[in-house]
C-alpha cells in the first residue's frame, strides 16, 4: 500500500510521536511520500518562529525527515484531481482549503492512502482513502 503524508502526520513524525513513528517503521519507506504543499506548510511554520534553539531543533528534524522520505510529485493528474476535489466539495457547500485539497489530490491521483489526523475534513473528499497514524493501534 502507498501512503501520502498530510502536514499533521509529517509534524507528528518530526515531534517523535510514538504512534506515528511506530506506524512509519511498520511500512516500507519506499511506500511513503510527501507532497510539496506539506513541505511548504512546515517550512512556513518554522520560518514564523523567532530565532531560538527550538527553531533550530525543528529545522534540523525537518531536514532529517525530509531527507529520508520520497516526494510525491505534482503532476498533471494531481492538478486534475485537485480540480475535481475542489469542485465536488464546493458544489456540496463544503469548501476546503487549497493546500488541503492539493494534499488530498496527491493521494487520490496516485491511488495512495492519505495519512492524516484531519479526518473530519479529509473524509469528505470523494475517492480519498485515509488513515490516522497519530492514534495508537494495539
Amino acid at each position: 500500500m502507498k501512503y501520502v503524508l498530510d502536514t499533521n502526520a509529517f509534524s507528528a513524525l518530526m515531534q517523535g510521536q510514538a504512534a506515528a513513528v511506530d506506524r512509519l517503521a511498520a511500512v516500507s519507506r519506499g511506500d511513503v511520500s510527501v507532497p510539496q504543499p506539506v513541505l511548504a506548510e512546515i517550512a512556513y511554520g518554522i520560518e514564523r518562529l523567532p530565532h531560538s534553539r527550538r527553531r533550530l531543533a525543528l529545522q534540523e528534524r525537518f531536514d532529517l525527515l525530509r531527507s529520508q522520505l520520497l516526494r510525491c510529485p505534482w503532476t498533471d493528474e494531481v492538478s486534475e484531481a485537485f480540480g475535481r476535489i475542489k469542485s465536488a466539495l464546493e458544489k456540496r457547500g463544503q469548501r476546503i482549503e487549497d493546500f488541503d485539497a492539493a494534499i488530498a489530490a496527491h493521494a487520490v491521483a496516485t491511488g495512495a492512502t492519505l495519512v492524516s489526523a484531519n479526518l473530519r475534513q479529509m473524509t469528505r473528499v470523494p475517492g480519498l482513502r485515509t488513515e490516522d497514524w497519530l492514534k495508537r493501534v494495539d
